[in-house]
């Protein structure tokens, strides 16, 4: 396990607000309880020494941290959760009691081996996750930090940065461009430059900026308000392996070659033939289910640009819309199964997710839709493509490999970023247990050879 070397709390700067209130829109109440907190690592190849790391390397990370959360304030702060109120939840900061929770640590295992695409024990990874502090019961309200960050030293070989963020705070947009505007700072050496070549960026936090006419939000505030917080524990053990597959920019255009060649004029991406592809190789390495179950794939999308009006790039918060994608379970393992999800998936982002009067149609719903839906087979992806969050450079380059850990507290979710080794080709993380992974990598592997 990794040695704690320092654990401390990072304000943001003495210039920054005293206090700051930030409600909570239709678009962040919907995930309150959603299972776990998002998990991410970025594991970075800088050979370093200890000496050098606590002298040179941690100190200048709590700095830049600190002058970065002058600009994020909502990371720094606690949800607060009312009690026995109609009063909804916020984010709240306040200057002296606020500040975003670091630990520094050392670890003797493996760097090499971690970033590694080979299948690797999931518990292995959780020495480098930080932990959110508990759940807190005040007299009228609970409060949780939103934000836990953890360094951890690799002497001599790497650096990994973990991040733990609940939904609640903002969604992929938001917290990489956070992520990247830290390292940024960090690199450069303050936020003066910074704000020269990004100030632009800066993220805006006025939630007028979501408009809610139908008052979804206190229809979502009435159901969750019914269940208290829960602190979330990290799902240990997870009886799993990690692996990460790579679908090179060939393998991609030969997929979507195999799907236009039986549906000409199908408007495809790299996404949908990758998650369809993906979704196909796991249903079939799974287990064995009556023809008729149906099979769920769900997404998530930014939608900031295709909502009326629309909302800035660098609105500070959750702005997601989603597409569900059903086919049977026959259907889906059968010899068509992978063109037959490619058009369901594809159907889904044209007809609902990219089309401005259909993307929040029915929107008051979703709470109880996501109840209907416990127990259904489904997969889920995490990340994007489109939200690169291994360019975030701290001065020590690239990061040499992105885990999204929290894909091991759901029973089955990918997740999904940019090849950093194959130009044009996407990376797919998976977790599942050992004997399922091997038979997922067998079928992956041959449907490439099939192409």
């Amino acid at each position: 396990m990794a040695a704690i070397l320092e654990t401390c709390r990072v304000p943001a700067p003495s210039g920054a607000s005293a206090e700051l209130s930030v409600p909570l829109t239709f678009f962040d109440i919907r995930w309150l309880h959603f299972l776990h907190p998002i998990r991410r690592l970025l594991f970075y190849d800088y050979p370093c020494s200890k000496p050098h790391f606590l002298e040179a390397i941690a100190p200048k990370l709590k700095e830049s941290l600190s002058s970065t959360l002058g600009h994020y304030l909502p990371v720094a702060g606690d949800l607060i959760f009312p009690l026995n109120s109609e009063k909804k939840a916020e984010i709240r900061y306040v200057a002296g009691d606020s500040a975003v929770s670091l630990t520094i640590a050392e670890t003797g295992s493996d760097f090499d081996d971690l970033i590694g695409n080979h299948a690797r024990d999931a518990d292995q990874f959780y020495e480098f996750v930080p932990q959110i502090d508990p759940v807190k019961d005040e007299s009228e309200y609970q409060r949780v930090p939103v934000m836990a960050l953890k360094v951890t030293l690799f002497p001599g070989r790497g650096i990994c940065v973990g991040f733990a963020n609940l939904h609640c705070l903002g969604d992929a947009s938001s917290l990489v461009r956070f992520i990247q505007a830290w390292a940024s700072i960090n690199k450069l050496g303050g936020d003066e430059e910074f704000l020269t070549k990004q100030g632009e960026s800066l993220p805006i936090l006025d939630r007028s900026v979501i408009k809610d006419p139908l008052g979804i939000d206190t229809i979502f505030w009435k159901i969750v308000k019914e269940v208290p917080l829960k602190s979330l524990s990290f799902p240990l053990p997870t009886c799993r392996v990690r692996a990460t597959y790579i679908l090179r920019q060939s393998d991609i255009e030969r997929l979507k070659y195999l799907v236009l060649a039986k549906k000409p004029g199908l408007q495809v991406s790299s996404f949908v033939v990758t998650v369809s592809y993906v979704w196909t190789c796991l249903v079939k390495s799974g287990e064995q289910v009556d023809d008729d179950v149906p099979e769920y794939f769900i997404f998530t999308a930014d939608i900031r640009a295709r909502i009326d009006p629309p909302v800035p790039a660098n609105y500070f918060g959750n702005c997601l819309g989603c597409g569900v994608a059903r086919i049977e379970h026959k259907q889906l393992v059968g010899e068509q199964g992978f063109v037959m999800a490619v058009e369901a998936i594809s159907d889904q982002i044209k007809n609902r997710v990219n089309k401005q009067d259909e993307v929040l149609k029915g929107a008051e719903n979703w709470l109880s839709e996501i109840k209907e839906m416990t127990g259904i087979r489904s997969l889920g992806v995490s990340g994007s493509p489109k939200f690169d969050l291994s360019t975030a450079d701290f001065g020590w380059g690239r990061a040499r490999k992105l885990e999204v850990v929290s894909i091991d507290g759901e029973k089955h979710s990918i997740s999904l970023c940019k090849s950093r080794d194959s130009e044009g080709g996407l990376e797919v993380g998976i977790s599942l247990p050992r004997a399922q992974m091997e038979a997922f990598a067998a079928i992956f592997d041959n449907g490439l050879r099939l192409l």
